[in-house]
């Protein structure tokens, strides 16, 4: 196994723990800020919309760069925009620090997975992408829980201080152990861009976003629903968020295998889960041992659709990889930030923490039925590709 391939995933890892460890610090923050909770929930709308926006741009503006010179150059970016938050004195420089951290995601995970298969013989690229991948689980599982335990005791701060340490880490070992390659072919970003044409691209795309919108309006809004409603103390968040982690590796694995039976059935069981699962939460999470099970079952059926979405993206967009892959992540961070959003609103308007799990539900219903629409417009419930 590539050394390189080790840093890759270790700065997946870093990307990872700073976009989702906000979630079990938002008390923290919005209490040390002077802010509501809804309010510091714009601080993970502002991350998601940053990569959404920056993705696409930034992927433009590296194309002619060297792969390593382009990774180099947007983990330097990682690492200004976490130390920026780390010494962020209020809440209006807080958001600007973490929309310049997002900007480099969208673009990192689409050449680093590029740059990864190419360290590895070809019969061996899926599983080296997947190796680089592993470290954005790790941040569910490790970097995020361990990440609000280091911020509950040392203050938020903290938290980004040893996340820009990782970075200034996963720098070196960029600088140092990925190989320049000087035959890499040129993107043409023209062909790219004129293979979009497709209605099924844009409808997965939508799946994608409305998917991650189901599990952030919920996963945004965790730390505050298991504090003030469940009864779970502070370091019981930390343990909680562990589990869902653990979920959330576990539904990634089983995702992967049932994809490779059948996507369509895979992605419409998915989602009626999560619709079900999100629902059932609102009464469960008034007690302890209810709400855990409840969540860890949430995390699985989550993390299960998302290989099936990333081959359903891609086989969909087939003649624009890089672009599709890029989108992707952009279409993440949309329902990412439209899930803060919803569940922010809801909160805002009165209805109270037990009411987010059931707006999150009701997103997963859309997904679900979008995906209704896809299946039925390519023709073949194994998915087939809408033809352009």
């Amino acid at each position: 196994m590539p050394l390189s391939l080790l840093i890759l995933a270790l700065s997946a890892f870093a990307i990872g723990t700073t976009e989702f460890v906000i979630m079990g610090l938002l008390p923290n923050v919005a209490a040390d800020l002077g802010v509501s909770i809804p309010g510091a929930g714009w601080l993970v709308t502002g991350y998601a919309l940053g990569v959404a926006i920056g993705a696409p741009f930034m992927a433009l503006a590296t194309a002619r760069l060297p792969r390593k010179a382009a990774l180099v150059a947007l983990m330097g970016i990682f690492i200004v925009g976490n130390l920026l938050c780390a010494v962020a004195g209020d809440y209006n420089v807080l958001m600007f620090a973490r929309v310049v951290t997002a900007l480099c995601h969208g673009a990192f995970f689409g050449i680093g997975s590029v740059v990864a298969a190419g360290l590895v013989p070809a019969n061996k690229r899926a599983s080296a992408v997947a190796l680089m991948f592993t470290g954005l689980t790790l941040a569910n599982v490790l970097g995020v829980p361990l990440g609000t335990a280091l911020g509950q005791a040392a203050g938020w701060r903290s938290t980004f201080w040893a996340v820009t340490v990782i970075g200034v880490i996963a720098l070196i070992g960029l600088i140092r152990f990925l190989p320049a390659k000087r035959d890499e072919e040129k993107l043409d970003m023209r062909a790219e861009l004129a293979a979009l044409k497709g209605g099924g691209i844009w409808l997965s795309l939508s799946m994608t976003a409305l998917f991650a919108a189901s599990v952030f309006t919920l996963f945004t809004y965790i730390a505050p629903l298991l504090g003030e409603v469940t009864g779970v103390s502070p370091r019981g968040v930390t343990w909680t968020l562990m589990l869902i982690g653990l979920g959330l590796t576990v539904g990634n694995i089983i995702g992967g295998k049932l994809a490779d039976k059948g996507m369509a059935a895979t992605l419409i069981g998915v989602f009626i889960t999560m619709a079900v699962v999100s629902t059932v939460l609102t009464w469960t999470s008034v007690a302890l041992i209810p709400t855990e099970i409840t969540l860890f079952l949430w995390a699985t059926a989550c993390f299960a659709a998302v290989p099936a979405l990333q081959v359903n993206v891609v086989t969909f967009g087939n003649a624009a990889p890089n672009l599709v892959s890029t989108l992707n992540i952009g279409a993440f961070n949309i329902g990412n930030a439209l899930g803060a959003w919803v569940g922010g609103s809801v909160i805002a308007h009165g209805f109270g923490l037990t009411s987010v799990p059931l707006a999150a539900a009701a997103l997963a219903v859309l997904a679900l039925l979008v995906t209704l629409i896809t299946f039925r417009q390519s023709g073949n419930p194994d998915l087939a590709p809408v033809t352009n």
